[in-house]
């Protein structure tokens, strides 16, 4: 192209030049016009094609998304951020960040957390918050401002300080945060409703007194602590939380599971694993801080299939008055004349021993959107809750749509006998839930599967196949059964899935451990990711979901590998250096429709 260009220049330049200096003003002869004016059009169709070169797409040309990351990807290597954090997905409420657009196709880094680490980050729909360096609470999106999609936004806020927090869980109206000492506060996911009421006292852990009233420090947003209704023992604390739609789940070190209602609607299918609890008495509410005793309202949430068994049967075979009239039948008589107001934070203060989990020591909790699962320091996992995929994994002889007592999930169907299974980890979201276990026959070194169940309408259960409804939990294409050589122990070894981020909308986001055996020179930790794609938050820049696991690439067509440094310094969100010398490692969180890569503090 460019020598075509210089052939038909040079030309034009020697024909300007002769029409030039041979024709006379006032002499111009008819074949001179001609030679001038053909001169001129060549001349103009040059400079045009020159200019407008830069505008032809040619059929090895890449495509407008790779450009775009390509000038990104510069950037970010070119800016002096060490820490750097990756978001891709649906950006529609501004939750990755307020400068990108919309939808992001391929990993792009923010630059809200340059060289940011953090204890913890999470997301929801439509607002999202973290956990910085010190321990303090961030929040933003649209959300939190209260503002529409597309309308103006706001940098993450300060909201809650100086609780030393460590994890957080969200849900559509609160935020709920494990602090290191085991407490749990809980605050508005908007920031409307954080405002202190006028004349109120500052918010506390202790039941009297402000939370910085020693040291004159005064809180500017309104939260309250909750506690369990039982009495831990001596040095007992929280140490796991997780939260669903409507209820959660609280793990203390003990191994004691306890549930809170989150609404009126936490024990629709059976979720909390009890149906009667108590809440405190609505007109008591303004009062509650204060240290005598306070008149509270018995709660007996009924789930809906036991409320209403025949919701589902056709009018000709329902039984007449089958139906709840009211309220009364699924929340109690006393608690629908009481007028509760479950979008208040301080509408259940207590957390629930779950009846069934009492003797039962667990070392790990998870929920779904409307089930919970526990699994025991034996190896062994219950679930109980919503049912109508199959998310507890109970087998296809069981279709109830509501498990209400903790059951034991079989892991070990469609294995030899001799094959000892033992669950390692389970996760949960939305309507799937992934175990991580450990098979082992005694004669070879023991692998890692990876069972899924539940709604894979997207290809989130990760078996090559869309199927809306899975009971008995499948195994997992491309990340179940893998082993590698390790250096150290000169024989092959399992490679374990770190961590299973499980959107609420059905995708997935599975760390590989392929760092552990490498020896010297290891990279990093593989992302694989698989499920729903519709808005690009798989992160391979194309719409369109896929049912195997699929390892994540850059922009540059590289695999994405997380890693682990230490770095020099690690600041927080003011921007203010907390400590030099940090270990950090990367983490990888699946939120709604999106996607997040962030440096998270090594505890």
């Amino acid at each position: 192209m460019l020598r075509g260009v210089a052939r038909a220049s040079a030309p034009a330049r020697l024909t300007g030049r002769r029409s030039y200096s041979h024709i006379a003003p006032g002499s111009r002869s008819p074949r001179a016009v001609l030679c001038f004016a053909t001169a001129s059009a060549a001349a103009a169709g040059i400079l045009w094609y020159t200019t407008s070169a830069a505008n032809v797409i040619h059929n090895d040309a890449p495509s407008s998304v790779e450009v775009r990351m390509k000038g990104a990807d510069e950037k970010r290597r070119s800016s002096d951020a060490e820490l750097t954090t990756l978001v891709w997905g649906a950006n529609r409420t501004h939750v990755l960040e307020d400068d990108l657009p919309e939808s992001i196709r391929v990993p792009t880094p923010s630059e809200w957390f340059d060289n940011i680490a953090l204890r913890d980050l999470a997301l929801h729909e439509n607002h999202a918050a973290c956990v910085d360096a010190r321990g303090d609470v961030y929040q933003w999106g649209d959300g939190f401002f209260g503002n529409e999609p597309g309308s103006s936004h706001g940098k993450p806020r300060l909201t809650l300080r100086g609780k030393n927090i460590t994890h957080l869980q969200l849900t559509r109206s609160r935020v709920f945060a494990l602090s290191a000492s085991g407490r749990i506060y809980v605050l508005s996911s908007r920031q409307a409703d954080q405002a202190l009421p006028t004349g109120a006292q500052t918010p506390a852990s202790t039941p009297w007194w402000g939370t910085g009233w020693p040291w004159g420090e005064e809180e500017e947003v309104d939260f309250t602590e909750i506690t369990p209704k039982e009495k831990l023992k001596r040095g007992e604390k929280f140490v796991q939380i997780s939260a669903g739609t409507d209820h959660m789940l609280a793990l203390t070190s003990e191994g004691r599971t306890f549930a809170h209602p989150i609404t009126l609607n936490a024990n629709s299918h059976g979720q909390l694993g009890f149906r009667r609890c108590d809440v405190p008495a609505p007109a008591d509410l303004e009062h509650i801080h204060l240290p005598h005793k306070h008149p509270r309202v018995p709660l007996e949430l009924t789930p809906k299939s036991i409320a209403d068994p025949y919701a589902h049967s056709t009018p000709a075979i329902r039984l007449l008055g089958s139906s709840p009239k009211n309220l009364e039948a699924l929340i109690g008589k006393e608690a629908a004349a009481a007028g509760l107001d479950d979008s208040n934070i301080r509408f259940s203060d207590k957390l629930f021993e779950v009846p069934a989990l009492r003797g039962v020591k667990v070392d790990r909790i998870a929920t779904g959107g409307r089930s919970s699962f526990v699994k025991t320091t034996t190896g062994k996992v219950l679930g109980w809750g919503a049912n109508e995929f199959g998310q507890i994994g109970l087998g296809a002889n069981v279709t109830l749509e509501a498990i209400t007592v903790p059951t034991e999930v079989v892991l070990w169907r469609a294995t030899p006998a001799t094959m000892r299974t033992t669950c390692v980890d389970v996760f949960a979201g939305g309507d799937l839930t992934m175990f991580e276990v450990e098979r082992s026959d005694g004669s070879g070194m023991p692998y890692i599967d990876v069972l899924s169940c539940g709604n894979g309408q997207w290809g989130g259960l990760g078996n090559a196949l869309y199927s809306n409804a899975q009971s008995t939990p499948v195994r997992a294409k491309n990340v179940s059964g893998l082993l590698e050589y390790s250096e150290a122990a000169k024989n092959l070894q399992a490679i374990v899935p770190e961590t299973i981020s499980i959107s609420p909308t059905g995708h997935v986001l599975l760390t590989l451990d392929t760092r552990k055996h490498a020896g010297p020179g290891g990279g990093g930790k593989d992302v694989v990711a698989w499920g729903a794609n519709f808005d690009y938050q798989l992160g391979n820049g194309k719409r369109g979901s896929v049912p195997t696991p699929t390892v994540l690439q850059t922009p540059d067509g590289e695999r994405l590998m997380l890693q682990r440094r230490v770095a020099k310094e690690v600041r927080d969100m003011r921007g203010q250096v907390w400590k030099k010398s940090i270990e950090v490692e990367q983490r990888a969180v699946a939120g709604w429709n999106n996607s997040v890569v962030y440096w998270k503090i090594c505890s």
